[in-house]
């Protein structure tokens, strides 16, 4: 498959919908009921993307394939440092490594922002998820009993951590996403995505 990966931008919000869309629908992977609109999606991507990554998948012949994205992981301050991570691929291309090359290059840009500390919540059972996050050394550090009810099931809900970079005794904020555009690191990201894809 030859696909490259690049930033998001608000214009991609009608595509990442329709990735999106079937797993409201008809899974448990994401406790949302209700599909959001194009307009939803455009202003979650409007309203965090100056200070977090939106990472899309494209090729030639299909367009976008799929998103990767990071946002905060609570409100208060102390957070500041860590975030939860999110992926979603289209279903023809599950299996193919475009999941992994898209963690691949959200997880570096991550870190080179110096966030520290990244999490994943995973509905069970969800073997897909599992085997990627234990791909990238992520850790289960604890599982939520029947936090949600979805498709007339009560779902358990594991949280998966992994440690993105040193803990400085005086960390500086985060590096807003806005400011790493262009910037060599950033393509540096990219370009590490888009080589797990092709080694896959």
């Amino acid at each position: 498959m030859h696909a490259s990966l690049r930033i998001a931008t608000p214009a991609d919000a009608a595509a990442i919908r329709s990735i999106y869309a079937p797993y409201v629908e008809s899974t448990a992977i994401t406790f949302e009921t209700e599909i959001p609109t194009t307009e939803e999606m455009t202003d979650r991507i409007e309203q965090t993307h100056e200070q977090y990554p939106w990472l899309v998948c494209e090729t030639e012949n299909e367009g976008v394939v799929g998103y990767a994205t990071a946002s905060s992981l609570r409100s208060k301050a102390a957070y500041a440092w860590a975030v939860e991570l999110t992926v979603y691929v289209t279903e023809d291309v599950q299996g193919s490594g475009v999941g992994t090359a898209l963690y691949a290059a959200l997880l570096e840009i991550l870190r080179n922002q110096g966030y520290v500390d990244g999490y994943a919540a995973v509905t069970l059972p969800n073997t897909a998820s599992v085997r990627l996050h234990e791909k990238f050394a992520f850790e289960p550090v604890g599982t939520f009993p029947a936090a949600g009810y979805k498709q007339e099931s009560w779902r358990d809900v594991q949280w998966w951590h992994r440690q993105l970079g040193d803990r400085p005794r005086d960390p500086d904020p985060p590096t807003p996403m806005s400011a790493m555009r262009d910037s060599p690191a950033l393509e540096t990201a990219l370009r590490t995505g888009e080589a797990s894809l092709r080694e896959g």
